[in-house]
């Protein structure tokens, strides 16, 4: 048994859906209704990894198309440059935040 390219897509695509935060967070204090996620700086990291998760998913639906034959290439190029722009941005985001923690526990006290 052999797992082939859709497969391997598919499964990739049900290990980020597990692994993403919600964007909408519900309060049970406010009867279940939906709020926004808080803003500020955790608002904009949580906006910055939906949008890349977004994009990831854009891109390997493109693949999936254009490996099943019904897909155009260009659409497939743009979408996976886009992914990967996006997560290029991440990464650079991920690691500022790690120098930085680094740096703080670094200072004397």
């Amino acid at each position: 048994m052999s797992i082939g390219a859709l497969d391997a897509a598919a499964a990739y695509g049900r290990a980020v859906n597990a692994a993403l935060p919600k964007s909408i967070e519900t309060d049970a204090a406010a009867g279940g209704a939906a709020q926004p996620a808080s803003g500020g700086f955790g608002g904009m990291i949580e906006n910055l990894i939906t949008e890349a998760a977004g994009s990831l998913r854009t891109a390997e639906a493109e693949s999936a198309k254009q490996v099943a034959g019904k897909g155009d290439l260009i659409d497939v190029v743009t979408a996976i440059g886009a992914a990967e722009t996006a997560l290029d941005t991440v990464v650079a985001v991920r690691d500022r935040v790690v120098s930085a923690y680094s740096e703080i526990m670094r200072m004397q006290i």
